[in-house]
This record gives structure tokens, C-alpha cells and sequence, in this order.
């Protein structure tokens, strides 16, 4: 299975949170929207099939959805397409959306060389105001969909700079790597899928803010819970410690994938992406410096080194420990980071015939 709808909030996390809060029944629709749109990712088929080759340069196209899920009557309110960008308008948030898919762009243009999620300008397209009151952001394989939450649970989605990140990463990683979307005892690639995700979703808020690894906060959502501003969704350097919601694990010692379905998350994709996010952070601690400009370099380069699509972590460890080797050195320091980080998570990278690297 190619990535369905990939929402920043994983239903069963909703439905937990819901539950708690005595509010089971207002969360089930979104829940079932979520189930709704599956079927639609999975009806549009590959990237590649569905969009033909891009522009010239950066294109970024912000509509008001009017608090529905027909894009076909949203209005076209803020964009960027021939080197002119429009002004900034009053809806405060689709200048967030905005600035996130500008930020996203750039981080991927200036650091990578990369053009847009295809590498051909592809046109960001994105939808504010999405159903009424939706606790949710998605991206569906063609568009962008923020909901302005409840006001209950989540206020608005459009916050949080690196949720956009986030999720035009899953367009990257479906072009370069195509990784399949579920976990299971033995396989892992939905979480490694979710990981790279918040990776470059936390690299494009860094770039934006001009921070260094050891200054940026490694949290993801950070703002969207209503109850705490300081709340987020996951934390890369303190895995289990973004909300009281947060049960990501650290060690993958703690691996126990669930049953492959929406409720369960497909296996435990979000849960997991922990052991990937941990060890991207202190790989980038490691080296110091700009996240992006090594240990991010890693990352990237990894999405196109041959990983299977259904990718267990130990073949994506041993795939971005090669690749750090390539760029810079078997044995170089990055690559002890790189080694030394896996090893802190419990991963031991799978054995691609890396040589040189003493601990």
C-alpha cells in the first residue's frame, strides 16, 4: 500500500484524546473523514500518474475552502506563480499556510537543489478553513487540507510551520523512496515513513528561524493543542514528553506494532517514528552545526539509495549509514554519528558493507 491520506493526526490518537475528554461521539467524524479519504488516496494512484510536468520556478497556491471538502468551490485568496508573490491578506491563516509551503520550498531548493516535491516545480497547492471546525491537516497526495480545529481539543492547524513541512515531505519521500504505509513485526517502513517526515518538518521550521541543532526545540506541533500552548505533538530530543497524550517510545527495544488498520494507526506509524526522530537528532547534536546542512544531507540522500518500500529500521540505518560514508568519508565523523546514534535508539544497522568505522 503507497501512503494513504497522510494526516498529521493519526485517528486513533484523536479518538484517545476524545475519550478522555468525554467527547467521543463530536471526534467520530472526523475519524470517519479520515477513513473517507483513504479510499480517495488510494483511487488516485502514483505521484507520478497524477500530475504533469511542472513549471518554471516556484508555484504556491492558497484557497479558502469555506468550511467545506469541496475544493472545487474554494476560492483562490493568496499565491505565488511567475517570480510575482501577492501581499499578505487579513485571514491570519492563510498567511501561515503560506509562509509554511514558501519555507518548505525553500528549505528543499537552497539545501538540496530539490524543485518542489517532484523535482519539477510541481505546484504547492494548499486549503484553509477545510469542513467545520476539523481537527486535522493532511496531505492527499495532490493537495494540502488544514481544518481549523474544534477550539475543544486543537485550535488551528496552520500554526505550526513544520506540520506543512511535514506533510509535503510525504509527497518527497513517495516520489524518491515510494515507502509503504504500515508496520509489522519484522517491517517498519510507515515509521520510517512518519519519521522523515517530522525530520524535514522540524528542518523546515530550523531554516526558517535560522537555528542550529543545538538551539532549535526538536518539537513537532508545537501551539495546536488548545488546553496547553506549550504542548506538541511529538518531541524528537525527549520521545514520550511533547503532551500527556505523547506514548512514543524511545528505545526500540519497545517495538510492538499493532493491527494495519486506521484505529491502530496502521500498525503504529506515528507511534514509531520515535527511533527515527531520536536518532536524526542526535546525529545532528553529533555534528553540530546547521541540522540541514549534514545531517539532513544524510537524510535526503538516503530517500534515493535503493531503500526496499517496505524497509525494516535496521535496512534504513544501514542505508543511511552507507550514504554518510559516500558524502563524507568511511569513518569520518559523520558517520560515527550516524553509527552512534542507531546504537543509542537499540538499531543495529543492517550490514551494507560499511568499512572503516571505529567507535
Amino acid at each position: 500500500m503507497i501512503c494513504p491520506t497522510c494526516n498529521i493526526i493519526p485517528s486513533e490518537l484523536l479518538y484517545r484524546i476524545s475519550k478522555k475528554k468525554g467527547i467521543e461521539a463530536q471526534i467520530l467524524r472526523d475519524i470517519m473523514v479520515s477513513e473517507r479519504l483513504r479510499a480517495r488516496r488510494e483511487v488516485m494512484g502514483s505521484l507520478s500518474a497524477m500530475f504533469p510536468a511542472g513549471g518554471s520556478g516556484k508555484q504556491i497556491y492558497v484557497f479558502d475552502a469555506h468550511n467545506s471538502d469541496d475544493t472545487t468551490t474554494a476560492t483562490l485568496v493568496r499565491k505565488e506563480a511567475g517570480g510575482k508573490e501577492d501581499p499578505s491578506v487579513t485571514d491570519k491563516t492563510v498567511n501561515e499556510v503560506f509562509d509554511s509551503l514558501d519555507a518548505t520550498y525553500d528549505l528543499y531548493s537552497d539545501a538540496y537543489k530539490r524543485k518542489s516535491i517532484d523535482n519539477n516545480n510541481m505546484p504547492l497547492n494548499a486549503y484553509v478553513h477545510w469542513m467545520r471546525q476539523y481537527n486535522n491537516a493532511f496531505w492527499d497526495g495532490k493537495e494540502m487540507c488544514y481544518g481549523d480545529g474544534d477550539q475543544t481539543i486543537f485550535t488551528s492547524f496552520t500554526s505550526a510551520i513544520d506540520i506543512g513541512g511535514h506533510e509535503l515531505t510525504h509527497g518527497v519521500t513517495q516520489y524518491e523512496a515510494a515507502l509503504e504505509y504500515w508496520c509489522d513485526e519484522t517491517h517498519s517502513p510507515g515509521a520510517i515513513n512518519e519519521s522523515i517526515s517530522d525530520v524535514f518538518g522540524s528542518l523546515v521550521k530550523q531554516y526558517k528561524l535560522g537555528q542550529t541543532a543545538n538551539k532549535a526545540d526538536w518539537l513537532i506541533g508545537k501551539g495546536i493543542f488548545k488546553e496547553n500552548p506549550d504542548w506538541a505533538l511529538r518531541s524528537m530530543k525527549n520521545p514520550g514528553t511533547a503532551s500527556p497524550y505523547d506514548d512514543q517510545p524511545t528505545n526500540f527495544s519497545d517495538y510492538r506494532p499493532g493491527p494495519n488498520d486506521d484505529m491502530h494507526d496502521e500498525g503504529g506509524v506515528h507511534k514509531f517514528s520515535s527511533f527515527g526522530n531520536h536518532a536524526f537528532y542526535l546525529v545532528a547534536n553529533e555534528i553540530g552545526g546547521n541540522a540541514w546542512e549534514k545531517a539532513g544531507l544524510i537524510w535526503y540522500k538516503t530517500l534515493s539509495s535503493g531503500l526496499p518500500t517496505d524497509s525494516s529500521y535496521q535496512i534504513f540505518a544501514g542505508h543511511t549509514l552507507q550514504v554518510a560514508g559516500n558524502l563524507f568519508g568511511s569513518g569520518s565523523d559523520e558517520q560515527k554519528a550516524v553509527l552512534n546514534a542507531w546504537d543509542a535508539v537499540g538499531i543495529s544497522a543492517q550490514d551494507l558493507s560499511v568499512k572503516g568505522i571505529n567507535k
